[in-house]
């Protein structure tokens, strides 16, 4: 296939083939229907059914898509048009899920930012992305979002409006007021091909990078996941996955609309509720990193309460343990447990397992690679395929990869065919099922946060305490993995956790970045070229945490 580099609608640069463009559209998985047709016919269809279920009240179809029309009429007021990026860096409220449908109906740009971030990684987001529009909450978890918004606004010359959720607007537009604005259904004719969404994803490099999605590459995976997963009308999601996240995201905005179901969403993580909620209203589906999954189990395992509607458990985002997945699936036998793999590039690339007929290979393996997905696994070189059953890169091809990065600079990261190198290590196994071994990309996954060591070294390496600094991930039971940070010191200094904590705060990064462990070295490995050995560095982390 041919591809060629273009300008969207939104100015952002995209990847087209008309040949993939001819192939997608013939087989069906790209079409002209959008969210926008799909939630016009489920209120149509059905007015009074529960869409959400968010703080312990119930949403219908009919009232988050009549919000949605009055957000969208407030868009047009603030003088949007399509092509224009709105963001909102929310929790899992209701409110997110209306202004994402009201953007998508509008043509515009969605630009989901997570709540734990902060000034550093704020402020390049929006500006990278020209960001016209923000809606944030007052405050979050003890934390000023709408003070934060007010300092970096000054350096945003195009950002033209905050908006408060949740709070006092403090001069700012208010939700209530941008809500009242009356439902307007003369909505613009959409472009399926064109940009609707752009998520940022920490990778190797110090900045977030742009990950862009249209209509059709977002679209094709809502419905390939509930063909594979028997997604029905029947069924109720229940998401602690943060929305601002793509796993978030497909589950707490499209598959209800598309497929009928309604969805439970959880703004602040916490066990003993998330499995009450469970039970509660019998949700059947889940999903989220391994904190999530272990957690689970140890409320389960002191409390009576069972998720006994619940059918399938999906396990990703981070490292997971096959002990795990097979402990999960004795203490709740009516359900599948199983890990699957993807990214914000390419999500679920493997699918996990359809029938509890394969448990083994939901414990054992990360998935099924389902058609039209493609996946190759290429040596280190990135010159050959390996053999099945041999390590190799992972690289991979569909209808719902992305359509590149936002800026250039953040490389091109595709092969000649169109595959999009992933950077990670696997072996293709048992006919068409997926073992992840391992990175070559030096990131660290967090309870399912993609954390680039370099982007904390980066501020590190300003401590006045601080000669060299290399950041990896050490293996965590709670977490998945963690930051530890092996420093060498200037002379007469021992800078411990304490003080290097308080250091990244000043600089206003996300706690969720922090490393977790510090380990004073007098010299850090490196290659004759001067490059650090982080593998090294690794496996003496590996140790540490092991107690060796």
């Amino acid at each position: 296939m041919h591809w060629r580099l273009e300008r969207d609608v939104s100015g952002f640069p995209v990847r087209r083939s008309h040949e993939a463009t001819q192939r997608y559209r013939r087989e069906g998985y790209w079409t002209d229907r959008t969210l926008a047709d799909q939630a016009r016919e489920a209120v149509s269809a059905e007015p009074e059914r529960v869409i959400f279920i968010e703080g312990g009240r119930a949403h219908t179809r009919l009232q988050v898509w009549r919000a949605a029309l009055s957000i969208a009429a407030f868009f047009r007021s603030r003088g949007l048009v399509a092509g224009d990026v709105v963001s909102f860096q929310l929790p899992n409220w209701i409110e997110a899920s209306i202004i994402s449908l009201a953007a998508r109906i509008s043509g515009l740009v969605i630009n989901p930012i997570p709540p734990i971030y902060r000034e550093v990684e704020l402020a390049h987001i929006l500006a990278d992305c020209r960001s016209k529009l923000i809606f944030v909450p007052a405050t979050f978890r003890n934390f000023d979002h709408r003070a934060l918004a007010a300092r970096l606004r000054p350096s945003l010359p195009e950002l033209r409006d905050i908006v408060v959720v949740r709070g006092d607007a403090g001069g700012f537009i208010g939700w209530d007021e941008a809500i009242a604005f009356p439902p307007d259904d003369a909505l613009p004719k959409l472009d399926p091909a064109a940009v609707m969404m752009v998520m940022y994803t920490s990778g190797t490099t110090s900045r977030a990078k742009g990950v862009l999605h249209s209509h059709q590459t977002y679209g094709h995976k809502v419905w390939q996941m509930a063909d594979v997963w028997s997604i029905t009308d029947v069924d109720v999601f229940f998401m602690p996955s943060p929305l601002t996240h793509i796993t978030g995201a497909f589950w707490s905005v499209d598959m209800p609309w598309a497929h009928g179901s309604s969805s439970v969403l959880l703004d602040v993580w916490a066990p003993d509720v998330a499995l009450k909620l469970l039970a509660q209203h019998r949700c059947t589906l889940t999903g989220g990193a391994t904190p999530f999954l272990q957690q689970y189990l140890d409320v389960a395992d002191r409390e009576p309460t069972q998720a006994e509607a619940l059918r399938i458990f999906f396990c990703g985002g981070t490292t997971v343990s096959p002990e795990i997945i097979r402990r999960a699936s004795a203490r709740f036998p009516s359900c599948m447990f199983f890990r699957s793999y993807g990214c914000t590039e390419a999500p679920t690339s493997s699918m996990g397992i359809r029938t509890q007929a394969q448990a083994r290979l939901g414990a054992d393996t990360d998935g099924e690679i389902v058609p039209p997905t493609e996946v190759k696994i290429v040596d280190m070189d990135g010159s050959a395929p390996v053999a099945d059953g041999e390590e190799g890169e992972i690289l991979v091809r569909g209808p719902e990869l992305f359509l590149g990065y936002l800026n250039a600079q953040d490389g091109s990261h595709f092969d000649d065919d169109g595959f999009f190198r992933t950077g990670d290590l696997g072996r293709r196994v048992e006919g068409d099922y997926l073992v992840i071994t391992g990175r070559k990309k030096d990131m660290i996954i967090r309870s399912g946060e993609n954390i680039s060591p370099k982007e904390v070294e980066d501020i590190l390496s300003q401590h006045p305490d601080i000669a060299d600094v290399a950041i990896v991930a050490m293996p965590s039971a709670t977490t998945g993995e963690k930051g530890c940070a092996f420093i060498v010191p200037r002379a007469g200094t021992t800078p411990g956790l304490p003080e290097i904590r308080v250091f990244l705060e000043t600089a206003g990064l996300a706690r969720q970045k922090f490393p977790e462990h510090v380990e004073l070295v007098d010299d850090l490995p490196r290659v004759p070229s001067g490059k650090i050995r982080k593998d090294v560095l690794r496996e003496q982390a590996k140790r540490i945490a092991a107690g060796g």
